[in-house]
């Protein structure tokens, strides 16, 4: 993965709407999807499809190995990302999804991240942001593309609230 002028690099926490404008990139660290991550996903949710939940009878499927859910990398996705909005997140609107490869247990995934759109709210205090969010594995390929609209505090407004 290459980086450019406009990128943050890694980043911890705390981009607020104003800390934004388009082109910006950052990218998260990377997290191993592990045979628990998969068992929770499935309990939690009842995704039952047995591509996931059968482990002996796998002839008749067309992803052999231990393939995760799509919506499970994106979950992870959006959890590696989450600490980049700490305290100015205010709302997830809405997302367009593509899946490019399959994923598996034991792959590892990180996120790469590009601002595609910004724009002030009418409001003022706040703005609405559009990412395009690229989950690598760890052979940098992407396995799946989301471009998330979230609405975001600006830093005046959060600076106001909490007094600093």
């Amino acid at each position: 993965m290459t980086f450019g002028v406009n990128d943050l690099g890694l980043i911890g926490s705390g981009l607020f709407f104003d800390d934004l404008a388009l082109g910006m990139r950052w990218h998260s660290p990377g997290r191993t999807l592990l045979e628990a991550d998969l068992a929770t996903y499935i309990n939690l949710t009842w995704f039952t499809e047995e591509l996931f939940t059968n482990l002996h009878d796998r002839t008749s499927h067309a992803i052999q190995g231990r393939p995760v859910p799509a919506l499970l990398v994106m979950a992870f996705a959006e959890g590696l990302i989450v600490p980049t909005l700490a305290r100015a997140g205010l709302a997830f609107l809405h997302t367009d999804m593509e899946v490019h490869a399959s994923t598996g247990v034991g792959d590892t995934i990180h996120v790469a991240c590009e601002v595609i759109e910004v724009r002030l709210t009418s409001k003022g205090d706040r703005g609405l942001v559009r990412t395009r969010n690229i989950v690598l594995n760890q052979n940098d390929r992407p396995v799946l593309t989301y471009q998330p609209l979230r609405l975001l505090r600006l830093r005046a407004a959060q600076d106001q609230t909490t007094g600093a």
